[in-house]
């Protein structure tokens, strides 16, 4: 039988990488204990899997139920090549478990003292104590002890002694994921629980609601199934099912109601909704240049997975509806000042920052079966899209002046021809040359990005592979 942890635990990166290719695996899935692979692999020293994994997506930071990331593991197992691998990575070198040990803890007690040494020289707090009143210190031998605590002075650490502060409440929010989520691609809908309507479209009904203990969003299709329409639905919806990259939302399932003879497309709920309302709605997030390139990335970084698969997955359009964003603590070091910490009716953390992902909604995909004539969000599609059949077009193409319109929207925040009606935008983009105005004050950069995306010949426009490299540089640069 399959067992991806032991291929993780025994080094098998080509059975990994095997696994890890198939869509349908959650590398951030949790065992019964909510060990992760990147737990397992940190835990025996896999480095090079360990490099796999996150280079896949893993959550650097995410928690068994014992609260240990996987930085926990390579320290207390003498791991010093996992360990340097994790905190180049920005694993949380202060991370605490549910006793209040951080991973210098475990190199102390266990007399890893290169790791020890690492550890101290890239921050990690010698005088942070445990439940039960010990520091990394208190652990340490003698001489570690006393070179730690010169390493500690001289690097400016306050000597005083840090007192244990129960996080158990973060671990919630951090713990690996759910494995339940990625192995039930039929769903019973009678183990649906709808919790809030919240919103009608002409296509659907979106719910919030309940499935196998996860907060899910129910996206109720406005149409009475024909037998013929459930054949194309079972065949079309697994395909959305794309488990193994951090920047595609998948679709967790499917199903019908038997009693109306809807088709019920399942995903997981994510609380800021989607970019759209995040730009333009009132989330109280506020999006600078920072977090505006941030998040540009994310979506190219998921339309260059998309654009990649053979055969590629047709009827996507890409425009801030279809995005949505979520918030994920494990990705981020929570210790890092610019998170303002307040524990607050079991904790919350103020501050918006790295610590949000925008992700490719698969649950708005167009089956073969919808009205494909209809476009309900015409201002983000090319002019080729609006004026031929989708077989027609080069689809990567057409995707990338989406993206360039997504790109406009993000340097603007505004709706992009806000001032007409869907009908009347779609017909003056199609025919009459109608375009965003990029407005004085944007990013030169941003703004000649957004002209070669948007290059009226749909065979100069560039690849999202090529797009991500100046992304990152402008990221970097910001």
């Amino acid at each position: 039988m399959e067992d991806i942890y032991t291929w993780v635990r025994e080094g098998n990166a080509f059975q990994v990488r095997m696994w890890l290719d198939n869509t349908e695996n959650d590398l951030n899935q949790g065992d019964d204990h909510q060990f992760s692979l990147l737990h397992w692999a940190a835990r025996e020293g896999r480095t090079n899997i360990c490099e796999m994994l996150i280079n896949r997506g893993a959550r650097i930071n995410a928690t068994n139920m014992g609260d240990d990331t996987a930085l926990h593991l390579a320290a207390a197992h003498g791991n010093y090549d996992t360990v340097v691998l994790l905190l180049h990575n920005k694993a949380n070198i202060n991370s605490v478990n549910e006793h209040g040990n951080t991973p210098l803890h475990y190199a102390c007690f266990w007399g890893y003292a290169e790791i020890a040494e690492h550890l101290a020289n890239n921050g990690a707090l010698v005088n942070m104590a445990n439940e039960f009143g010990k520091t990394p210190l208190d652990h340490a031998q003698p001489h570690l002890a006393h070179l730690l605590k010169e390493r500690a002075v001289s690097l400016g650490q306050d000597m005083r002694k840090i007192p244990f502060q129960d996080r158990s409440w973060l671990g919630y929010q951090t713990r690996s994921r759910d494995a339940t989520l990625s192995k039930h691609s039929g769903i019973n809908f009678e183990h649906l629980h709808f919790t809030t309507r919240i919103m009608s479209t002409k296509s659907a009904e979106l719910w919030k609601g309940r499935w196998q203990k996860n907060d899910i969003v129910a996206k109720i299709l406005n149409r009475v199934c024909s037998d013929r329409n459930l054949r194309d639905f079972k065949e079309e919806y697994p395909r959305l099912r794309i488990f193994n990259h951090p920047n595609i939302l998948p679709v967790l399932g499917g199903c019908m109601d038997p009693k109306s003879r809807s088709l019920v497309i399942i995903s997981q709920w994510m609380k800021f909704r989607t970019l759209y309302d995040v730009l333009h709605g009132e989330t109280n997030i506020v999006v600078d240049q920072n977090q505006a390139l941030r998040f540009a990335l994310d979506i190219a970084r998921g339309m260059d997975f998309l654009h990649s698969l053979d055969p590629m997955i047709p009827r996507m359009k890409l425009n801030s509806k279809h995005v949505m964003i979520d918030e994920d603590l494990a990705k981020i070091n929570i210790d890092d000042p610019k998170y303002q910490m307040k524990a607050h009716n079991g904790g919350i953390v103020s501050g918006i920052d790295e610590d949000l992902t925008a992700k490719i909604n698969m649950a708005d995909y167009t089956f073969t079966f919808h009205d494909v004539g209809k476009e309900y969000n015409p201002a983000w599609l090319a002019p080729e899209a609006l004026q031929r059949k989708p077989e027609d077009i080069n689809q990567r193409a057409a995707d990338m002046w989406s993206y360039a319109v997504l790109l406009w929207e993000l340097a603007t925040r505004e709706v992009p021809f806000a001032d007409m009606s869907p009908s009347e935008t779609g017909m003056k983009v199609a025919l009459e040359g109608l375009r965003v105005t990029i407005p004085p004050g944007t990013s030169a950069h941003l703004s000649r990005l957004i002209k070669i995306c948007m290059n009226e010949d749909p065979g100069k426009r560039p690849k999202f592979d090529m797009v991500i490299p100046i992304l990152e540089k402008m990221k970097a640069a910001s």
